[in-house]
């Protein structure tokens, strides 16, 4: 075992934490419990980069249960939790991460995951991938494949694929129905706004909340914000997604228009420089700012940076920008993921089906490795439908099924 962490007697609060989720998240006890009989990941070394709290932990621990040596590291300086990494050294595993580190740290740990010839790799946004195809090459021979957890990464995937650099397959994680459908909607939804009302202490209800992009994390957060009483206003580049967002009751307009009306602006684009410096001049006073995103450049940070003539840091997690004489306009978790950066990120039961769908990901690509030839791999849907029939039993609920004759129905030329 080799770790890097700020102090290894946290550990007591870490498993605490960890223990917590283990009892809320029964998919992947059962997969705990399938792991330790079968061992799957017999000799196999994985690297895994997400975001390092209490159910990442549960995650690494159930790799682990199943033979996986695992190295780990967390995605985002703000997201680790001292103590949970501390949790995961004391209970043997490899950890590199510590909370705020700096850009150089954090890149640190990185390479210190990446230089134990990993076997299978564990993405979130693609940190992971990206070092080893640029920095780290000499260990692309040791890896089989991959997981992508996040819509950013899979975009940088794509963009690899297209370019014919990607050198390994990786699973699309992201894209699974039993993914997206709830971590996206759901689980953003409700942490993000868990994440801005312990720093805030304001109230949501009568003011204009401005979601920049609304896919399936932004409709999540739209209809949280609706829920709470609020005014919610969409901004969006894509015609179709626009008219979703108008026929789900909100109002669309460009960005340029809606920062004159918001109180609460939240990005959650996968895009660059959705509010920049024309926005922030346009803001009125009190406007509060903060990303859903993974990476912290949709909120144009450095320009804003550059712009205030005066900042403040007005509560733990709220930087105050002045703007000019009377306007001040206030940045949540630094422009960094915000139900992270300030919360404890998505439900347990929510990352119960999408840790889930990773740890069976890994396991159908250490089973399937000889027979992989595509580098971008859609989540079998077998893998997708196991997820959502062990998810359905333990929420106690029953469905039908098809009849012999249903199924020749459907499958006949005659309908």
């Amino acid at each position: 075992m080799s770790y890097e962490i700020k102090d290894i007697g946290l550990a007591p609060s870490g498993e605490h934490k960890i223990d917590w989720v283990r009892k809320n998240c029964p998919l992947l006890r059962s997969l705990e419990e399938d792991f330790t009989r079968e061992q799957p990941f017999s000799g196999i070394r994985i690297a895994l980069s997400i975001h390092l709290e209490a159910k990442t932990a549960y995650l690494c621990k159930v790799l682990a249960a199943g033979g996986a040596e695992m190295f780990i590291t967390g995605s985002n300086p703000l997201s680790t939790q001292d103590d949970v990494a501390a949790a995961l050294a004391a209970a043997g595993l490899n950890v590199f991460a510590w909370y705020n580190s700096t850009e150089e740290e954090y890149f640190h740990h990185i390479t210190k995951v990446l230089e134990n010839h990993c076997n299978i790799i564990i993405d979130d946004g693609g940190d992971l991938v990206n070092m080893l195809h640029t920095k780290m090459k000499d260990e692309l021979s040791y890896v089989i494949g991959g997981c992508e957890e996040t819509t950013t990464g899979i975009i940088r995937l794509m963009a690899m694929a297209k370019q014919g650099q990607l050198q390994f397959p990786m699973v699309m994680v992201n894209n699974a129905d039993c993914k997206h459908l709830f971590d996206n909607r759901y689980g953003t939804g409700q942490s993000v706004f868990d994440g801005i009302n312990r720093t805030t202490n304001l109230i949501v209800a009568g003011k204009f909340v401005v979601v920049a992009g609304y896919g399936w994390c932004g409709k999540g957060v739209a209809m949280r914000a609706k829920g709470l009483g609020a005014r919610v206003i969409v901004t969006e580049v894509d015609p179709i997604k626009a008219i979703e967002a108008v026929m789900d009751g909100f109002d669309v307009m460009p960005m340029h228009e809606a920062a004159k009306i918001g109180d609460f602006f939240i990005t959650v684009t996968g895009c660059a420089h959705v509010i920049t410096e024309e926005d922030f001049k346009a803001m009125k006073n009190g406007a509060i700012l903060c990303n859903a995103g993974h990476f912290d450049v949709e909120i144009d940070m450095k320009r804003l940076r550059e712009i205030a003539l005066d900042t403040i840091d007005q509560r733990q997690n709220i930087i105050g920008y002045q703007i000019d004489k009377d306007r001040w306009i206030y940045v949540l978790g630094e422009g960094r993921l915000v139900n992270l950066a300030c919360g404890d990120g998505h439900p347990a039961e929510i990352m119960d089906m999408s840790f889930a769908i990773q740890a069976l990901s890994a396991k159908y690509l250490v089973e399937h490795a000889k027979e992989l030839t595509e580098k971008l791999i859609v989540v079998p849907k077998e893998v997708d439908n196991e997820v959502a029939v062990r998810k359905l039993r333990f929420l106690g609920k029953e469905i039908d099924s098809l009849t012999p004759e249903q199924e020749a129905y459907l499958n006949s030329s005659a309908i």
